[in-house]
């Protein structure tokens, strides 16, 4: 199974791509999708839907893993992320994924065995299990495959 991981935001967002397959699972790709501060939010939006249809054309995942929003201190800030939430779960229908959405307790626990773990831990816990020789840079990125790892588990 090809599952494609995201970690939402508008500035950043984070994806990646694995193939699990008997409790393995192998990078397929990741990387993020990066839009400038200073364009509209409609533009940031825009660029978006484009990359992230084009990823999901070049690496043909069947299943959408989403983290979740967690998070209430600026308004402003979840209200964006809610929006390009918005278009990756537009995405994942459009290409007629199956989609899943965790928290990201849900995925720490997933990940590490522990609700709480830090950020290091949850990288490193994705660079072992797939077996890569560094962790994935920038977090976005390790988080979108600590997601779909997440799902990959779930399913199983």
């Amino acid at each position: 199974m090809r599952i494609l991981g995201i970690d939402p935001g508008t500035g950043i967002l984070g994806f990646g791509v694995i193939e699990a397959d008997h409790g393995k699972a192998q990078l397929v790709d990741a990387g993020v999708i990066r839009t400038p501060v200073h364009e509209d939010d409609a533009v940031r939006l825009q660029t978006i839907f484009e990359e992230l249809t084009d990823i999901i054309v070049a690496t043909k995942p069947t299943v959408m893993s989403v983290e979740k929003l967690f998070f209430a201190r600026n308004v402003t800030t979840a209200m964006t992320v809610s929006q390009a939430r918005g278009v990756v779960l537009l995405c994942g229908k459009q290409a007629g994924m199956e989609i899943y959405e965790y928290t990201p307790m849900q995925i720490k626990m997933a990940v590490t065995g522990y609700g709480k773990a830090e950020k290091k831990q949850i990288q490193e816990m994705v660079r072992v299990i797939l077996g890569l020789d560094e962790v994935p840079k920038p977090d976005d990125c390790a988080d979108a495959l600590a997601a779909a790892l997440t799902c990959s588990m779930t399913l199983r």
